[in-house]
């Protein structure tokens, strides 16, 4: 399974691909999209649109994660980046890649083992598990962890769902990798 992991910004989209075969994580490539600040909004989301559409279509991705976002304590930040997080769910969409979403927390829970990790914490990790030589950029450490993150907990709730809809559970579902019924 090939990963496309994307952290994303209005300033700053974050994007790391690895495969998976089994526990085994082999690192692809990342990167950071930077956006011009002094572009109007409109042209801002088109660029991470644009350019998610190039990674996805160079490197052949199987599957994407993405970190949900929260609402912060200015409204204005998370609007912006709800439209930033659009523009790449609607480049994942558009290439036929299905679009997991994690929280801040259960990406650092996989990565780290402790959802309230530092960002440091996190540059650590995925360079140790994917045996990367230098400590990667914060941005693309991020989406390299969400990648990871799916990695980790894809399959598992995979195998709940089958579990699920073999035993006739109708009632059950997953929520971010956990069963609630």
């Amino acid at each position: 399974m090939r990963i496309l992991g994307i952290d994303p910004g209005l300033r700053r989209t974050g994007f790391g691909i690895i495969e998976a075969q089994g526990m085994r994580l082999s690192y692809i490539t990342s990167g950071t999209i930077v956006i011009p600040a002094d572009q109007p909004l409109a042209q801002r989301l088109k660029v991470i649109l644009d350019n998610l559409r190039e990674i996805v279509q160079a490197n052949q991705p199987t599957v994407s994660a993405m970190e949900k976002v929260f609402v912060n304590t200015n409204p204005t930040s998370t609007l912006l980046l709800g439209q930033a997080r659009g523009a790449a769910m609607c480049a994942l969409a558009d290439s036929q890649l299905l679009v997991h979403e994690y929280t801040a927390l259960q990406i650092k829970k996989a990565v780290v083992g402790n959802g309230h990790a530092a960002k440091e914490q996190v540059q650590k990790m995925v360079q140790h598990l994917l045996s990367l030589d230098g400590l990667p950029a914060a941005d693309s450490a991020d989406a390299l962890a969400c990648a990871i993150c799916h990695a980790h907990v894809g399959p598992l709730a995979q195998r709940l769902k089958q579990a699920g809809d073999l035993t006739g559970h109708q009632g059950s579902r997953l929520r971010g990798g956990r069963l609630i019924g």
